[in-house]
């Protein structure tokens, strides 16, 4: 056992001597340039926080509704570095991280979630239309793939989700899955047709940018929140070299949950990993099929999840960690040890591939709450209000979040403003170092329950209890 262990890290190490450990879609020549930083005290109307997806989700949010508003987004990188520009963005209809986790959290607010959902998606893809922004864009749908005979049970319970809320979700078995993509692993899938598909999130998040800057809005990158002080009703916010007083301020700040220490009390910075292979030949590609580019998901405890790009790379994630103190770049992290176990996954996964090297390998946080989707907290009397939490489909349910945590920012009685999603907080997170240990505790038994089970099974159904739903295959 041992010699075959040595084997597969061999393998591993030879995999990625050549790799990049940065993301993929951000090691791309036509990335703009950043904005300038803020080097002077100025005024505006709304403040957002953070320009990844959701901060600059909302400033065309805020220039749509009202051209005139004076809006100003500040970052403290550039553009798109945190999650926005290191998902597998795999684009999905559901506003709060699928719709099994939907169901836990608002069974008696499903109907207008899913309504809300895919009204979210039909104006995400016109907007992208009519700004004529160049992102990669296939709609392919969404594919749930089972492993073994022991993962049918789980697609086919979520497949009657789909069906109650009219969906276009179709269970393929054996035959049918590796008709669609040939792995010995896939014994079963649930296709949901449309609605879904796959995106280059940085390119996204740079034509959102040119769009945000047509409309006016200032953006100053390299200028990170240093704290703020409330006015009553103003917000003065400090950075390195300037200020912004603000009659509002919206925190797109997610994981890194910049903006209030207490903000952390509900987030916990959870780091998820991905690699990316060099490009497949056209004889690669016809040994696993995939001819119609799902994003896909499968049904493992510590899930994997895998895409095509448009150069045909596969995309392949998965393993979660944590480093103490809510780390958000640890130079531990940067190093092909790491990624070992996800790449032994990827050629189990594809054995046709088993000679394929990784081009890039990266790993960032991801805002993991008891809720896994989106939620609201308030500051200086509601003036101040940070929108985050997203675990996954954030791409989209970005959109949807941003646009609601401006409706509630402005006071503007929309419906969906007092929805149980947008009124309620996930759960508290107990702090250091109980974090870190229970988080450790729970990542080593999430890559080793579906191996050797024993006391791993009642320590996720205590984690569970708590609220955090880790072991869903919904991502």
């Amino acid at each position: 056992m041992s010699n075959q262990l040595n084997t597969q890290t061999l393998k591993s190490q030879q995999a990625l001597l050549k790799t990049k450990f940065f993301p993929y879609w951000l090691d791309d020549k036509s990335a703009p340039e950043p904005e300038p930083y803020l080097n002077e005290n100025i005024k505006c109307d709304l403040l957002i926080v953070g320009a990844g997806f959701s901060g600059l989700w909302a400033a065309i949010h805020a220039k749509e509704a009202n051209p005139e508003r004076d809006v100003v987004i500040i970052e403290a990188n550039s553009i798109a570095i945190g999650a926005s520009g290191r998902p597998a963005a795999i684009l999905s209809t559901s506003v709060m991280h699928g719709l099994v986790n939907a169901s836990r959290l608002f069974p008696d607010e499903m109907d207008e979630l899913e309504r809300l959902g895919k009204e979210n998606m039909d104006c995400f893809k016109e907007t992208i239309e009519r700004y004529n922004i160049d992102c990669d864009l296939e709609w392919g749908g969404e594919l749930t793939v089972a492993i073994g005979e022991e993962g049918i049970p789980d697609i086919v319970s979520e497949h009657e989700l789909y069906e109650k809320f009219g969906h276009d979700a179709h269970l393929l078995d054996k035959e049918a899955i590796n008709k669609e993509i040939n792995s010995p692993l896939f014994h079963g899938g649930l296709w949901s047709k449309k609605r879904s598909g796959t995106v280059h999130p940085a390119k996204l998040a740079w034509g959102l940018k040119r769009v945000a800057l047509d409309f006016g809005v200032r953006i100053y990158e390299n200028t990170p929140l240093e704290s703020s002080t409330y006015l009553n009703p103003k917000v003065l916010v400090l950075t390195p070299k300037g200020t912004v007083t603000a009659n509002k301020v919206l925190l797109a700040t997610n994981a890194f949950a910049a903006g209030n220490k207490k903000i952390s009390q509900r987030v916990s910075a959870i780091r998820d990993r991905i690699v990316v292979t060099t490009p497949l030949t056209d004889q690669q590609m016809e040994t696993i099929g995939w001819k119609n580019r799902q994003g896909i998901y499968d049904t493992r405890t510590q899930l994997n999840y895998m895409r095509l790009t448009a150069d045909n790379r596969i995309l392949f994630g998965g393993r979660l960690g944590y480093f103490f103190n809510n780390e958000t770049d640890p130079k531990e992290d940067k190093i092909a040890d790491n990624y070992y176990r996800l790449v032994e996954n990827f050629y189990q996964t594809f054995p046709t591939l088993k000679n394929i090297k990784f081009s890039h390998a990266w790993s960032g946080p991801i805002a993991l709450t008891t809720r896994m989707a989106v939620h609201y907290q308030h500051y200086y009397q509601g003036n101040m209000i940070y929108v985050g939490g997203y675990s996954g489909f954030g791409v989209t349910a970005s959109r949807f979040g941003s646009r609601v945590g401006l409706a509630i920012l402005d006071k503007t009685g929309a419906p969906e403003t007092k929805l149980r999603f947008a009124t309620s907080l996930p759960g508290y997170i107990p702090p250091e170092p109980f974090r870190w240990i229970g988080a450790k505790i729970t990542m080593y038994a999430l890559d080793t329950l579906d191996e050797k089970g024993g006391w791993r099974k009642p320590w996720m159904r205590m984690v569970e209890k708590m609220g955090f739903p880790v072991t869903q295959n919904e991502q």
